[in-house]
């Protein structure tokens, strides 16, 4: 890491939100005003309380407020239009949002969500009801397959790399359920599901609505494939990683029948919106690091517990919030070769 002072380099302006977030209410002037952080269902909502109560018990001159959102793609969103003054969202968002692709293609954000420090990773496999005939990757065709709720990126980064070229025969044949995670587990339960994604935090467990039907059906791992491993080796907005102990490594109450798993995974991270506050930003990024312990004491899915965690998500040539950059300066954390955003230039990139 190369450590010197910020560079500020500007973000090219599309600015139109910039004078909404006035109207909207959320983004007040004063440090002790409230920050509204947007978070999704699961581990991301209990993670964002866990923060919230942080905030509460160290904060100084910041109040901060967990708002329910719809999943990253909704957080994205309302944070562009005004709604919320950060929020908990992926990295693959980000970069999706960043460049107009994807669900950004016909609808794209004015505003960018800034960068702030990670929250926590989630790696993403399959697995099927036990009284199914699907084993491999390659069974799943022909198959009721829930990929989580629509509008999740688990979801979303689940289909990238279900369609790369290696697999998207076997996805072309999935049938794909719609359908909100807290109706999955009683489909799963009900039949009406043959197969789903299982996600979680390694060491931590998995998130809220496969803890759910992990209680009440029984499953098995969907065994990977070469063909599986070398599309998510391939596809660019996701992670890839090994575990020998599945069951152990994500809090499986039951034996899902495998030796090692493979997954696809996400860099889950607090971002906030260009009008929050400078010292509103800073003073959060602090209580991430000086005070992550009472964050985990609460939510242990909350993982980082450095500076190098806290920035290990860094997306290249994508602004960071000043407020978290001067932190990282102040720190001697920072990376000249990240760009910090001008909040007078606010906007995508396109």
């Amino acid at each position: 890491m190369v450590i010197g002072n910020v560079s500020r380099r500007s973000v090219l302006q599309t600015g139109a939100a910039i004078g909404a977030l006035g109207a909207a209410g959320c983004l007040g002037g004063g440090g002790g005003d409230t920050v509204r952080m947007g978070a999704s269902a699961g581990g991301t909502w209990d993670v964002g309380l866990a923060f919230e109560q942080a905030v509460s018990d160290h904060g100084e001159d910041v109040a901060y407020s967990t708002i329910e959102s719809p999943g990253y793609v909704g957080t994205t969103n309302r944070m562009s239009d005004g709604q919320v003054d950060g929020g908990i969202v992926d990295t693959n968002t980000m970069s999706k949002a960043m460049n107009s692709e994807d669900m950004f293609a016909d609808s794209p954000v004015e505003t960018l969500p800034w960068q702030g420090f990670l929250a926590f990773p989630y790696s993403i496999y399959v697995v099927a009801r036990s009284d199914t005939d699907i084993e491999t990757f390659d069974d799943l065709a022909g198959a009721t397959v829930y990929p989580a709720e629509p509008g999740y990126s688990t979801r979303a980064t689940t289909l990238d790399v279900w369609q790369m070229p290696q697999v998207a025969d076997v996805y072309e044949e999935m049938d794909i359920v719609d359908m909100g995670v807290d109706d999955a587990p009683g489909a799963m339960e009900e039949g009406t599901i043959d197969a789903a994604i299982a996600y979680g935090t390694p060491g931590v467990g998995n998130t809220g609505f496969v803890v759910e039907y992990d209680s009440r059906t029984d499953v098995r791992y969907v065994e990977h494939t070469d063909e599986l491993v070398e599309a998510i080796q391939e596809y660019s907005g996701a992670g890839f990683s090994e575990y020998d102990d599945v069951v152990e490594d994500f809090q499986w109450q039951q034996d899902i029948g495998a030796d090692g798993i493979v997954s696809w995974d996400l860099e889950v991270t607090f971002t906030f919106h260009p009008e929050t506050s400078t010292d509103r930003v800073y003073e959060l990024t602090r209580i991430a690091h000086e005070h992550g312990d009472a964050v985990r004491d609460a939510e242990p899915r909350f993982t980082p517990e450095s500076l190098d965690e806290l920035t290990s998500a860094a997306i290249g040539d994508y602004p960071w919030h000043p407020g978290a950059a001067e932190y990282y300066q102040d720190q001697d954390a920072w990376n000249d070769d990240w760009l910090v955003g001008d909040p007078d230039d606010a906007g995508s990139y396109n």
